[in-house]
Formats: C-alpha cells, structure tokens, sequence
C-alpha cells in the first residue's frame, strides 16, 4: 500500500456515506458497525503512510531542480508530519500503543516503495500522485464507516495539501516540452496503480479486524470489497486525465 501524500480531495472521492455513530462525544467505533482492533489497524496503517510520506517528500524536495519548487515540495512534507501526529495521538486517546498499532503495516508498505522506486524526477512525481491518491481514495472509503471524531480525523488527514496541483503543473510542463514523455510516464502510473491495488488487497486480506471491518457488517454502507475496488480504478482514470496521460 502506498503512503498518500497526495490527499487529491477533488479527483475521485468516494460517496460520503452516512456511518452510524457510537456513543455522543466519546468518539468510541459503533457496535455492530466497526470494531475497535479494526479502527486502530486503519489508523496505524495512515500513521506507518503519513511518517513515511514525510520521509519520501522530503527526500524529493532535496533533488528538485528549483528552490520554488524544493520549498513546495518541504511544506507537504511538514503537513504529512503534522498529519502523523494527529494520527498518533488519536490512538493514545484509544490506549493504544502508536508502535504497535504501526508494525504490521510497515512490510507492506515499506513493499510498495520498494518495487516502484521512481527513476527520476517526473516518475517520483506521478507515483506521489497516482499511487498515494488511489491510497488516500481507499482510505477515505474506509472511512464511511468510522465513528464521527475518528471519520473526520481521517478526512482532515487526506485533505489535498497543495501537491495534487503542483504535480499536476509539473507534469503537464514536461509533456509540453517533450510529448515523447507522456508515453513513458503513462507506462509508470499503470504499474503503480496495479502495485497500490496489489497491496491494498493483500493488506485487506491478512488483517482480520480490517477485513472484518470492510467485509462484516459493513457491506451495507461499502458494498462488498470487490465493487469498492472498482471505484478506486475508476478514479485512477481521472487523475490520469488530469495528469494529461492517456491510461
């Protein structure tokens, strides 16, 4: 699963649906809607994806060509930091430890990066865009069925810090320059959409309160997994679009 640096709030969001709630003020998960494990495994999967994002961006704002856009670059990182540490202290809220609740997401993500480690500029670029958006889409599927304090947690955490649209900029400035680039970076956003939806399954399919939580009670709000990953692809199709690449 990739991180999601990319919240991409405008290109492909779910349909809000309406989750029950728990009790008023506590912020606790509904009963019969979700568990608490399945909770902290969404959230310690954002939080393992929010740190490592700050660690990614900051890593590509070190080899960005100019200062404008190496400056651009380090603001998303400090907002995916900021992000982390929402996310952290809302698992202390739930008595959790933020370690714990991280370490069974960090192969899979960790997985991720490594087989579609970008091989320059531009490809770093679509992968934040592309990959972290279909990351941040599934999340913010998830969401739906989340109590009301930690569905909108995740939904300030996803929101577009900037990055969406200074990618996009980017990328079409290159295609203008070079047309020949569109092809190849084309060729990149189909493997990394199929290495994000590879992961996102596998993270579904090993985490039993997860799975729980997607597939339980919640298929009346989601529907079942299967249709709920065609509107991730469905909304890869738009960002390549907005990218300027034909997918």
């Amino acid at each position: 699963m990739s991180d999601r640096s990319t919240g991409d709030a405008g290109t492909g969001d779910p349909d809000t649906g309406e989750p029950g709630t728990g009790e008023p003020g506590t912020g606790e998960p509904s009963t019969g809607t979700t568990t608490a494990d399945g909770v902290l495994d969404l959230l310690g999967l954002l939080a393992y994806a929010s740190l490592t994002a700050f660690f990614r961006l900051a890593d590509d704002a070190a080899l960005a060509d100019s200062l404008a856009d190496k400056t651009a670059l380090a603001e998303v990182a400090v907002a995916e930091f900021g992000h982390f540490q929402l996310l952290r202290s809302r698992i202390e809220e739930m008595s959790a430890d933020p370690k714990n609740a991280m370490q069974p997401f960090v192969t899979a993500v960790d997985d991720f990066h490594a087989l579609t480690a970008p091989s320059d500029w531009l490809e770093s670029l679509v992968k934040a865009y592309v990959g972290d958006g279909i990351a941040a889409d599934f999340y913010r599927t998830v969401a739906q069925v989340l109590d009301s304090q930690t569905r909108d947690l995740v939904l300030a955490v996803l929101a577009d810090t900037g990055h969406a649209e200074f990618v996009i900029a980017r990328v079409r400035e290159a295609i203008a320059v070079d047309p020949r680039v569109a092809g190849r970076l084309a060729l990149w956003a189909r493997r990394l959409v199929g290495e994000a939806l590879g992961q996102a399954q596998r993270v579904a399919a090993e985490r039993e309160p997860l799975a729980r939580m997607l597939a339980g009670e919640a298929n009346s709000q989601l529907g079942d997994i299967g249709r709920m990953f065609a509107r991730l692809t469905d909304a890869h199709a738009a960002r390549m679009t907005a990218l300027g690449l034909a997918d």
